[in-house]
């Protein structure tokens, strides 16, 4: 047999054995997560909009409930969930770390950029926190946000004795004089604030990354349709939100646990559902926020965050289904 001959029957063969491009199997389940720190996400989940949409496609929706950003990360990570919602810089320090996800919405600007003491505290300044124990939840905004905040009056993380704890036990520690500070999230800062009396020893909103919705890299590329219809549904709930903030408000209230006056503080005045595109926006506030992952040793060395980002924030995918206020 010719030489050529035998190219063309081992170029066919290898073909042959090619898993079909575009023949993915039909979606049976899409697998979301859910977060007191997302109020929208508990909108669409009350009303299910979501299984609406995918019922006609024959698919069924699972939810998945997200204690922090942390949580949802694992859940992606660990292929237990396709879409999950986290902050940015902690989107960020997961993508340079290996999780294979990318970010195509907004889903809000929450509040997790304060530190909290309780109403007794001596503690009044950032520097009154060296030697002092300060419960935060690694793998999340607070936790980042807590280095930050320390770096920026000169203290090094080896100054503080770090309790590491899920957000709700970091309250509770605080409230219980186990710990000296947390770093806090909504709802559970806003109980601790109109509930236990604690105080925000310090809060900088310029120091937020957003609410990140991020969907495995895989899922995306085989099930685009399916995450437009997700975006879609976010956007109705979104514009709801918008619409009916004191329901909003009471959704979450129920979900969470928390009295209608903390779940209003939440919504009406610290969360910002305004920027669903990702956009420069988001990404200047991911490379503010970045230098504190090399200076804290939390990536690699020569990881170029620059270009993890530029692969986190997709610009472009959401467009279509954005809705314009």
């Amino acid at each position: 047999m010719q030489r050529r001959e035998l190219l063309k029957l081992a170029g066919a063969t290898a073909l042959a054995t090619l898993p079909k491009l575009g023949a993915a199997a039909p979606l049976k389940e899409i697998r979301l997560d859910y977060a007191y720190y997302s109020p929208t996400s508990l909108v669409l989940r009350r009303f299910g909009w979501l299984e609406e949409a995918f019922r006609e496609d024959g698919a069924s929706v699972k939810w998945v409930l997200s204690a922090g950003s942390n949580r949802a990360l694992e859940y992606l990570n660990g292929n237990s969930i396709d879409i999950g919602s986290s902050a940015g810089l902690a989107a960020l320090l997961a993508k340079a770390n290996g999780n294979p996800i990318t970010t195509p919405y907004i889903f809000s600007r929450p509040e997790w950029t304060a530190l909290v003491v309780r109403k007794d505290s001596p503690i009044r300044t950032l520097a009154d926190l060296k030697g002092k124990k300060i419960a935060a939840t690694k793998g999340t905004d607070p936790y980042l946000f807590l280095l930050r905040a320390l770096a920026s009056a000169g203290i090094k993380r080896s100054d503080i004795e770090h309790v590491g704890l899920q957000h709700a036990d970091g309250r509770a520690a605080l409230e219980q004089g186990k710990v000296d500070a947390w770093a806090g999230l909504d709802p559970h800062m806003a109980a601790s604030e109109l509930e236990g009396g604690s105080r925000l020893l310090y809060r900088n909103v310029a120091f937020n990354t957003y609410g990140f919705l991020n969907v495995r890299e895989d899922f995306l590329a085989a099930n685009p349709q399916a995450v437009a219809k997700v975006i879609k549904g976010y956007e109705k709930a979104r514009a709801w939100l918008r619409a009916n903030p004191g329901e909003g408000a009471r959704i979450l209230a129920e979900e969470a646990k928390v009295s209608l006056p903390v779940a209003l503080l939440q919504i009406k005045l610290r969360s910002d559902f305004s920027n669903p595109q990702p956009s420069s926006e988001h990404v200047k506030a991911l490379q503010l926020a970045a230098p504190i992952l090399h200076a804290e040793r939390l990536v690699k060395a020569d990881t170029d965050i620059a270009r993890v980002i530029g692969a986190l924030v997709d610009t472009r995918f959401a467009q279509p289904y954005i809705v314009r206020a």
